[in-house]
């Protein structure tokens, strides 16, 4: 299901640090990775759904695909807000991601992740979520728009 109007969004902030950079002082384009990592987590657990209750809950949503679209660099130092946004929960968990540099106000990076449902009591790919999960969403679209 694609989310038009109604959508599921969160923001983090994080400051770049040096283990993050190269030798130019620009982020390693392989730790986007880790920052969506951060940014899936707290949208995650804002809908009340997180890794632990994934787990809890009997099923595991692992990676299947990921793009990016890199548009200019972060540096070390600098402030960087990730929008993430729930953009389809029915059949997978799909999330588009805006990296932001705080200090100029430019977008830096846009990206995109998809999750596929796995029951872990035998491995098995469900090709729709879990009601435990899509519950959840609906219930935080209710929250929105109440």
């Amino acid at each position: 299901m694609k989310l038009k109007s109604n959508l599921i969004q969160d923001e983090i902030v994080f400051k770049v640090e040096f283990y993050d950079v190269d030798s130019m002082q620009i982020v390693w384009h392989g730790n986007y990775v880790k920052y969506m990592e951060k940014a899936r987590c707290s949208l995650l657990e804002g809908i009340g759904y997180g890794y632990l209750d994934m787990e809890r809950t009997g099923y595991a949503f692992p990676l299947v695909d990921i793009k990016f679209k890199y548009i200019r660099s972060l540096h070390f130092g600098e402030h960087c807000r990730v929008k993430s946004t729930l953009v389809e929960y029915e059949n997978c968990i799909k999330i588009k991601y805006e990296f932001i540099c705080e200090e100029t106000g430019l977008v830096t990076t846009k990206a995109e992740s998809t999750q596929m449902c796995v029951r872990m009591s035998d491995g098995v790919t469900c090709f729709v979520c879990p009601d435990v999960f899509l519950n959840c969403v609906k219930e935080k679209l209710n929250e929105k728009n109440s």
